[in-house]
């Protein structure tokens, strides 16, 4: 009985141990520039099932998802009293319906930063050249620059938001978890170039999967062959149905879809 008990064992598929990694905020801005900003029915988004979908077993045989990191900052936009408690139940929703999430929260920075004005028609925004600065009204702040090419143009001074920390966070639990064998292959959801060292360091060690949810090319400096390092990696470039196809049910436990989801 003890020999067979053990040849049974021996003979399981042996598991891989999958790790998930969203930067958030590249994925959010991802599914809104493919699904459109003013639609329903992509934010309620089910990164494990989505994850899975997408790995082949004849590459990464017997998959499980072993955790799902996932890199946020809540953000209280003005004029949307609702925007952080909606964030707060999708993670909750999140947690439950995946039952294997660690949040990693980051923060996001006011600031002010000045360009160039622009008017955005198309893929292409125009540079707005002044029409000199008799003609500019008085309670517009803008100041007039020379360009090299003798063109005068107009320049502002606007706030903006930052978000800060979710590359990181990325890129910290991808190491940590690669370096100390808590997974057999990595996922990372994200196409900011600035995670190419970590990605380069993880690729050494075991097989990557780096997941463009952006409707822009994957970016240059996350490209790699498939046999650099360990080898076995590969990458994907998210569509529109890949957000819809793969929403969690509402509601998950107590936690509601908001309106407008």
């Amino acid at each position: 009985m003890i020999v067979a008990s053990s040849l049974r064992r021996t003979t399981e598929p042996q598991v891989t141990r999958v790790g998930v990694y969203v930067d958030a905020f590249n994925v959010y801005y991802g599914a809104r520039a493919h699904c459109g900003k003013g639609t329903e029915g992509w934010r309620w988004l089910d990164v494990g099932g989505l994850a899975m979908s997408l790995i082949n077993p004849r590459l990464w045989a017997n998959p499980t998802i072993d955790r799902i990191v996932y890199c946020t900052a809540l953000r209280d936009r003005a004029g949307d009293p609702s925007s952080v408690a909606d964030q707060e139940i999708y993670i909750e929703a999140l947690k439950r319906h995946c039952g294997n999430v660690l949040v990693a929260h980051g923060k996001y920075v006011s600031r002010t930063s000045s360009g160039v004005l622009v008017e955005k028609r198309g893929r292409r925004p125009r540079q707005i050249v002044s029409p000199g600065s008799s003609q500019l009204p008085g309670w517009l702040p803008v100041s007039e620059v020379v360009k090299p090419d003798g063109q005068t143009m107009l320049l502002a001074t606007v706030p903006t938001f930052e978000e800060k920390g979710s590359d990181v966070n990325v890129a910290s639990h991808l190491l940590m978890d690669v370096l100390t064998r808590q997974v057999d292959v990595a996922m990372v959801f994200s196409n900011d170039s600035d995670l190419s060292f970590p990605l380069e360091q993880a690729r050494l060690r075991v097989p990557v999967a780096t997941i463009n949810p952006s409707t822009t090319p994957v970016a240059r400096d996350l490209r790699a062959e498939p046999g650099v390092g360990v080898g076995g990696h590969w990458w994907r470039r998210l569509r529109a149905d890949d957000f819809r196809a793969h929403q969690m049910p509402d509601p998950v436990g107590p936690c509601a879809k908001p309106a407008g989801w």
